[in-house]
């Protein structure tokens, strides 16, 4: 059994609006990175029980770079989904409106290769990136 690792953040949006740009494609590109010297040049998401998400993170410089992809078990349109990465850890996300506001919470099983406290702020520096990118457009 893995360990689990929670990050969350509150973004200063409604609901419906954070809901999108987490799981738009065209928004997904522009804040699905930890840091300013990676980029998402591509991502696709067919957010339905089944359906697949894929997006690609890479270096900017070009000197590493990975595809990210899950297979969609649940999705409760506008609150919560839940996938499964292909090594069969599973991710759960959940949405929550603060009158106004949005809290997002993402649950993960931790993978063996690195250290859960690096994962956690790996994924916390990611989802901060949203909440900047979703406050600011």
């Amino acid at each position: 059994m893995s360990k689990k690792i929670t990050v969350e953040a509150v973004i200063q949006a409604e609901p419906e609006k954070a809901w999108n740009y987490y799981n738009s494609p065209e928004h997904i590109t522009k804040w699905n990175f930890a840091s300013d010297d990676w980029q998402c040049p591509r991502a696709e998401n067919d957010l339905r029980p089944g359906g697949k998400y894929a997006a690609r993170m890479e270096a900017k410089d070009g000197s590493f770079g990975f595809d990210f992809e899950a297979v969609y078990d649940k999705v409760e349109d506008g609150k919560s989904f839940q996938y499964t990465m292909p090594d069969g850890r599973v991710v759960n996300a959940e949405f929550k409106d603060l009158d106004g506001k949005t809290g997002v919470t993402v649950t993960f099983d931790a993978e063996d290769q690195n250290d859960p406290e690096m994962q956690r702020a790996g994924w916390q520096a990611i989802l901060d990136n949203y909440r900047k990118y979703t406050e600011n457009n």
